[in-house]
């Protein structure tokens, strides 16, 4: 049922509704009789052209037809009779219909003013009985809060009584010496402080905290003594290795009620690591330095990392002897010395405890944090005092970089955790390290070019290994680079590897441009041992950066770049998708470089082989090609005099190179000689002279028996590289007949007929026809025709 005020505001606005309903019934009865009255006019207007119409259709033209007006006036007067009585039937119903509307809508308001009237009885009544009730209502509210407060101190008192109660029952326990008891109810209790962590009863938080913190101390320091007992017993901590192997096989009478003591020990203060981490702040170093983060060491293993941890600040903290900032091998080794020496133990009767515990902690791995986190400290304090001193900087790191192969490679010492890397990747440590390790990268790049086996192979008497024929310097350099790689890859961070990266390709370049300045020193004797020595460092380092490039670490360096470079929108959209799609590599940019100088030092050291070729063929350009006797007039052919000089300065210089420059080098460097050499020939020897039949043959001889075999050490067919001499020696050589029809067919040859076929007959195919004819015509031995 509806409230009073609300079926006051529903009545009115049905009376508006009804009214606006009968208003619109009288417009629709308006428009009805107005549609029908237009709709009378227009058949008044209609009817004589419809009764035309209908005399026209049912009549016609035919006279005869006029018989049927009989029939159709009684037919018409029928209907007009129907018609009119349903017209009285409906005017007789419509006032009816009306009537009855109205009757309606008047007891609709008769029923709706009965309405109002009772509203406004309803509306009187409830708000007299609001203004009786309220005073009521305001006791009623006053009893609820009272209520409520007293719920909230019940419920306060239970938490309080509670916490008493399992406080009681620790104490009991204790009494009775029953710690395992004990120790279960603390933990129940350090649930319930974990769960209050959210009220704001400040002081029962209080009261709690402070319940579980006195408990702890004392079951921590009751269970701390007797594991401290039972360690002792087992000659903890093993300083030596010989002590952990024999703690390891002593089977002593007692040694099963020790272990057996160790372990319900080792249980119960698992227990209290709840509470240990609700009470106690972990050690952490500054947060500059980005360690990950961990939960502390499980309470067990802090009391057995105790002495341990005394011994060290013992020994490297403070005036101690052993305390020496310039030797931080003494105690990263020490430190390594530890791990190793309590490893067995830890994993052959401290982990079964764990697995039973059902705890995933790892024994050893939490052995080697909590030691870690001693050596991280050290690293901390010690750094800042030799930052600026690059010999102890440098040793440092190089220790340090020995401590972490060693700790992850031998000891398993997961990458996840704390370590060494994170204070070394400290922005100013970082930077410094940087600075130092390109110091001294340029140092030995220095030392190594100015020393006098720089240039000179170290295994140039190993034919096997020297393929490469690596001088000193480019190999020691690449070694350098190894090294650097070798150092920064356990970075924690990529961005670290990245900066580390380009200081290699920094390297790179300046030992590029080295290698260049050294080159121009050598331009003029581009064939000397030196010369070459320094193109094949180029080739091996580019060769090499090729190869590093397909390493899964520097394509992982390549993805973190992409993400870099797309975060500070430093390449195109073009060079990020190459990088995105592999197709190049990191190292690209130097690639590039070196590729373009051993171009440059190979195209110089074909040039001037070219010109000593060129000098020594200037004979062989003046030769009488015309005027030499023909094949059948010489009982031997032999090779030109005048070619004499032009070979022997060919094989000499092949064979100079070829040992002193490694083998895809010298690939390259003959097959560009041949290329300009056959274009050389070919222009400057064949298209400068006519031939008769002796000198065509005379050539062949000297090319395809004597220049052509110089190059087949190289390669299976030599002649596939002097395709223009080859090709200009079949032309002139073709007999006579043969001649005549090849020059008939290029004549009549057009662009749409090309003589394409009759080429590739003959065995042409990179000549042009045009060259082709000027080689016919170069030819003096054709028949006298009488032309």
């Amino acid at each position: 049922m509806l409230p009073a005020g609300e079926i006051g505001k529903c009545c009115p606005e049905s009376g508006d509704e009804m009214k606006n309903t009968e208003e619109k019934s009288d417009m629709n009865i308006a428009a009805l009789v107005g549609r029908e009255q237009l709709m009378q006019d227009r058949d008044d207007d209609q009817l004589p052209l419809n009764v035309s119409a209908f005399i026209e259709k049912e009549v016609g033209n035919d006279l005869k037809s006029l018989k049927k007006l009989g029939k159709l006036i009684e037919q018409m007067t029928e209907n007009k009779m129907k018609l009119e009585e349903q017209v009285l039937t409906i005017s007789s119903e419509i006032p009816k219909r009306i009537q009855s509307a109205l009757k309606d809508a008047e007891e609709s308001q008769q029923v709706l003013n009965q309405f109002l009237e009772q509203e406004t009885s309803l509306f009187s009544s409830i708000t007299s009985h609001l203004l009786t009730a309220q005073p009521w209502m305001d006791d009623l509210g006053a009893m609820i809060n009272q209520i409520e407060e007293i719920e909230q101190h019940l419920t306060y008192l239970k938490w309080v009584s509670q916490i008493e109660e399992l406080s009681d029952n620790i104490q009991q326990y204790l009494m009775t010496n029953n710690v395992p008891e004990a120790a279960s109810i603390l933990v129940t209790m350090t649930e319930l402080d974990i769960k209050l962590q959210e009220s704001s009863c400040t002081h029962l938080l209080s009261f709690m905290r402070a319940t579980v913190k006195f408990w702890h101390k004392i079951l921590k320091d009751k269970l701390t003594s007797d594991f401290e007992e039972i360690l002792a017993q087992l000659h903890w901590p093993f300083i030596t290795h010989t002590q952990s192997q024999t703690v390891g096989i002593s089977r002593s009478a007692s040694a099963p009620e020790v272990y057996a003591t160790l372990e319900t020990l080792f249980c119960q203060l698992l227990k209290l690591q709840a509470s240990d981490e609700l009470l106690t702040e972990p050690k952490q170093l500054p947060e500059k330095y980005s360690l990950p983060a961990c939960p502390s060491v499980i309470l067990p293993i802090q009391i057995m990392l105790t002495p341990l941890q005394k011994r060290f600040k013992y020994h490297f903290r403070g005036n101690r002897q052993t305390n020496v900032i310039s030797k931080p091998e003494w105690y990263l080794a020490q430190v390594l010395m530890w791990i190793g020496n309590h490893a067995h133990f830890l994993d052959e009767k401290i982990q079964p405890i764990l697995e039973k515990a059902d705890s995933a902690v790892n024994a050893r791995l939490e052995f080697s944090r909590g030691l870690m986190m001693l050596i991280l400290e050290k690293l901390a304090s010690d750094i800042p005092c030799l930052l600026y001193d690059d010999n102890l900087f440098c040793h440092l790191v190089d220790e340090v970089l020995l401590f972490e192969r060693e700790l992850h490679s031998v000891h398993g010492y997961p990458s996840t955790f704390a370590s060494c890397m994170h204070i070394l990747s400290e922005e100013t440590c970082f930077q410094r390290w940087l600075t130092v390790e390109r110091k001294f990268a340029l140092q030995k790049m220095d030392s190594m070019l100015s020393s006098e086996a720089a240039w000179v192979s170290q295994y140039k008497d190993i034919t096997d290994v020297d393929e490469m024929k690596v001088p000193n310097c480019a190999e020691v350099f690449m070694t350098l680079l190894l090294v650097i790689t070798d150092r920064y890859k356990n970075l924690p961070t990529a961005p670290r590897k990245l900066q580390f990266l380009e200081l290699q390709k920094d390297l790179v370049d300046d030992f590029r441009i080295r290698l260049t300045q050294v080159m121009k020193e050598e331009t003029r004797a581009s064939l000397d041992f030196r010369y070459c020595a320094i193109l094949n460092a180029v080739n091996y380092i580019s060769t090499v950066l090729a190869d590093w490039a397909d390493n899964v670490f520097f394509l992982q360096l390549q993805q973190a770049a992409l993400e870099v470079f797309a975060e500070n929108n430093v390449l195109s959209k073009l060079q990020l998708g190459q990088l995105a799609s592999m197709e190049s590599s990191v190292f690209d940019d130097m690639i590039n470089l070196l590729e373009r100088l051993k171009l440059d030092m190979l195209t110089r050291q074909v040039d001037h082989v070219f010109r000593e070729v060129k000098d020594a063929a200037k004979l062989y350009k003046k030769e009488r090609w015309l005027s030499l006797p023909s094949q059948s007039e010489q009982a031997v052919m032999s090779l030109s005099s005048s070619a004499c000089p032009l070979l022997l300065t060919l094989r000499d210089r092949l064979l100079q190179l070829e040992q002193q420059l490694c083998f895809s080098l010298f690939r390259i460097f003959w097959q560009m000689l041949v290329e300009k050499l056959d274009v050389y020939i070919y222009q400057e020897i064949i298209l400068a002279n006519h031939f008769n039949e002796g000198g065509a043959a005379q050539l062949q001889f000297d090319m395809t028996r004597n220049l052509f075999p110089l190059f087949s050490h190289y390669c299976k067919r030599p002649e596939n590289y002097f395709k223009h001499v080859k090709e200009a020696c079949i032309v002139l050589n073709l007999n006579t007949g043969s001649a005549l029809l090849l020059k008939d067919v290029l004549q009549s040859a057009s662009e749409h007929l090309p003589a394409t076929a009759a080429l590739n007959e003959v065995g042409i195919y990179k000549l042009a026809q045009q060259d082709v004819e000027i080689l016919l015509n170069l030819r003096t031995n054709w028949p006298n025709t009488g032309k």
